[in-house]
């Protein structure tokens, strides 16, 4: 590759794991074309990120930025978004936006082609629109999420008539198609009863439109196949190029380069679900960000129980509280489901345990990256959306006919486990979801064909280098 054709290109993610990955996924695309790459976070996110394949790492270098603590809030050593609980999100935003001039300097000093950043840098556009930067937003939100939040003048100039959660329970103006994604009242209404005890940041919604409004082209982490009608709507509300980029499904790789203590957790979730019949057994996985309250935990777990089906439950510490994950769960549970279900305690391998052949169903918190890696493996969606953007995808997927939402109540958000195991024995095993299944499957062609998503990244890359040409 000539030299005039090669980029140096600084990506910069928001803290948190669900973001981190995406972008180092993205890097690991561009270094693979012999781009390089600046990638920049905060020393101890750097430190949890996945070891670089040999042939790649000169390719990729990373950029440690100290993190700011805000004084006597933010916990210590908090760097990311499952250091610190949900109320705290808006204080580790505020740190966040602490790294302005450091991002700056290092602009000034390496003079990259393009930045791709993340929604949170609200700053970050108008930095390098005056260093002759270009300027790439990463949407790590689908086509359909960043068309229901809605255009940057409505994000912006404070245009939005949306003031309460009901408000968000119904298809906005400019929308002109039919469509069930939207979210539900109790979705939303933590965030109108201001659940948060600090002094609020520049709001995500300014996030988002500046993130837009500041950038030269807008890439998308979907394909037009999946959302066709989301996708143009999208160019209309931005007046811009928006490029699909394609779902950087994850890959497995067994190389010594990259072995970590992943592998060493992977044996014992292995071995059990060797023991477990093909598609028999549930996977359960909720996310890194949002906690269930001990009460939904309960019900989630006895629901697992009175299913009768083999599950693996993976439960993680909750920022905030005193008690273990074990101690969360109902009396005798782990006991009485023994000889059928597994708990695991700590950050599991999602990626291989999807892929092992006993998987039949997925119940997951609805987070677009366990979407991608759960239809990847071509499983069965059992869908309950907790925080941010997670409704509007468990929407659009049961819109879709690939998963199956569990019942909740439409004031408060509850659910029962009755529903619980109703839900999932509907999509995993009753002959009434066999479509769902089938449905599941065939979206493995989508989500998970690399070379299928290799190709949008393709044009993506050349838009960045024409772009280049023609600024040089």
């Amino acid at each position: 590759m000539a030299n005039d054709d090669v980029l140096h290109v600084v990506v910069f993610p928001w803290l948190a794991m669900g973001h981190l990955i995406p972008f180092l996924n993205l890097s690991k695309l561009l270094a693979q074309k012999g781009h390089n790459v600046s990638f920049i976070s905060t020393p101890r996110n750097i430190l949890k990120l996945p070891k670089i394949p040999s042939h790649l790492s000169s390719f990729i270098n990373f950029v440690s930025l100290p993190f700011p603590h805000v004084p006597d809030h933010l916990p210590l050593h908090a760097e990311s978004s499952t250091d610190v609980p949900y109320s705290m999100q808006q204080l580790l935003k505020r740190a966040f936006d602490s790294l302005e001039l450091p991002l700056l300097s290092f602009l000034q000093t390496s003079k990259p082609d393009w930045v791709i950043y993340d929604y949170a840098p609200h700053w970050l556009p108008r930095l390098a629109a005056e260093l002759g930067v270009s300027r790439a937003f990463f949407s790590l939100f689908n086509a359909a999420n960043l068309a229901f939040i809605g255009p940057p003048s409505v994000l912006i100039d404070g245009r939005d008539s949306r003031t309460k959660a009901e408000d968000f329970a119904v298809v906005p103006e400019w929308i002109p198609f039919e469509t069930h994604v939207v979210y539900r009242t109790y979705e939303l209404a933590k965030y109108f009863e201001g659940t948060s005890v600090y002094e609020p940041t520049t709001a995500d919604t300014v996030r988002f439109g500046v993130a837009v409004a500041g950038s030269e082209v807008v890439a998308v982490r979907s394909c037009t196949e999946f959302e066709p009608d989301w996708f143009a709507l999208l160019g209309e509300l931005y007046q811009k190029p928006v490029v699909p980029i394609g779902f950087l499904p994850p890959v497995l790789v067994e190389d010594e380069d990259t072995k970590s203590d992943e592998d060493d957790k992977w044996v014992t979730i292995e071995e059990w679900l060797d023991k477990q019949k093909v598609n028999s057994v549930v996977y359960v996985a909720l996310g890194t960000e949002a906690n269930l309250t001990c009460e939904e935990l309960s019900e989630l777990a006895l629901g697992l129980e009175i299913s009768k089906l083999p599950f693996l439950l993976v439960l993680r510490k909750m920022s905030g509280s005193s008690r273990t994950e074990l101690e969360m769960l109902p009396d005798g549970f782990t006991e009485r489901v023994k000889d059928r279900g597994m708990v695991y305690v700590g950050w599991a391998p999602q990626v291989r345990i999807l892929s092992h052949d006993s998987v039949g169903g997925f119940l997951t918190h609805c987070g677009w990256n366990s979407v991608i890696e759960g239809l990847g493996s071509g499983r069965v969606l059992v869908l309950l959306p907790l925080v941010n953007d997670q409704g509007l995808n468990a929407r659009l997927l049961t819109g879709k006919g690939l998963g199956l939402e569990v019942p909740r109540n439409d004031l408060d958000g509850s659910f029962t486990s009755e529903s619980v195991a109703e839900t999932v024995r509907l999509a995993v095993v009753e002959d009434s979801g066999e479509l769902l299944r089938e449905k599941a499957k065939e979206m493995r062609g989508l989500f998970g064909d690399g070379n299928r998503n290799d190709r949008n990244v393709d044009e993506f890359i050349s838009f960045l280098k024409e772009n280049k040409k023609r600024k040089s």
